[in-house]
């Protein structure tokens, strides 16, 4: 028995704009969207224009975005000690009952005094503070044993962990960090955009299997020429 080929209807670009143009979209709700963004991103100058400009409230008092922003800056500059203190200052607690974010910070300044050629002293760090904690927990030990990993290789950031010298890990402990410290002022500790363009990613896909339609580039929000 044969299988029946389904039959997709078929868009050009014009109908898909013709149709998406049709949609309602409150101007209201796409303000709230950008403002959350700014505010769980720690962008205080942008969310106090925007602010300004739309008569939004922000939710949330701008000062403690700024003191966010310093933890972040800190985190991604490598200077993990004063970032610890600004936290501690903020609110001691995030760090006391948080010991897999601790962890991840003592972590991150062993990478740096490593980036930074402090060989012995790294090694001192991790046999200190790091190896104990490891030794209660063997996640914690196979963090620590990959990052030591890169003292095995005279060229630390071209070899096959040079990849936690890169300045995205910063920025992935610098999030787990502020995510951490929303969450410890009870806000929303991950913007809604992202995950209503994953969304819309999803949609899409679904779409597929029944029409052949201009696909959005999220990137550049540039609709592509159907291809039937």
């Amino acid at each position: 028995m044969q299988q029946q080929t389904v039959q997709k209807r078929v868009f050009s670009k014009e109908e898909w704009e013709k149709k998406l143009s049709q949609v309602q979209v409150d101007r209201r709700d796409l303000n709230l969207l950008v403002m959350n963004y700014l505010v769980v991103e720690g962008y205080k100058d942008a969310a106090e224009k925007f602010s300004e400009e739309t008569g939004l409230d922000p939710g949330v008092d701008l000062n403690s975005i700024a003191e966010r922003m310093a933890i972040r800056t800190a985190v991604q500059q490598g200077d993990i000690d004063k970032a610890i203190e600004l936290v501690n200052d903020v609110n001691p607690l995030i760090l006391d009952s948080n010991p897999c974010l601790f962890f991840h910070l003592q972590l991150q300044k062993l990478i740096e005094l490593i980036r930074q050629g402090n060989i012995e002293q790294a090694l001192k760090f991790a046999q200190e503070e790091l190896a104990p904690k490891g030794e209660e927990n063997p996640a914690f030990l196979e963090e620590l044993e990959r990052v030591m990993a890169l003292l095995a290789f005279e060229d630390h950031a071209s070899s096959p962990v040079g990849y936690l010298l890169h300045q995205s890990q910063r920025q992935k402990t610098a999030s787990e960090l502020n995510q951490a410290i929303l969450t410890s002022f009870a806000q929303e500790k991950d913007p809604r955009l992202p995950n209503l363009l994953k969304t819309l990613l999803w949609a899409q896909e679904q779409l597929k299997s029944k029409a052949i339609f201009p696909e959005m580039d999220l990137s550049t929000g540039i609709l592509s020429t159907p291809k039937e």
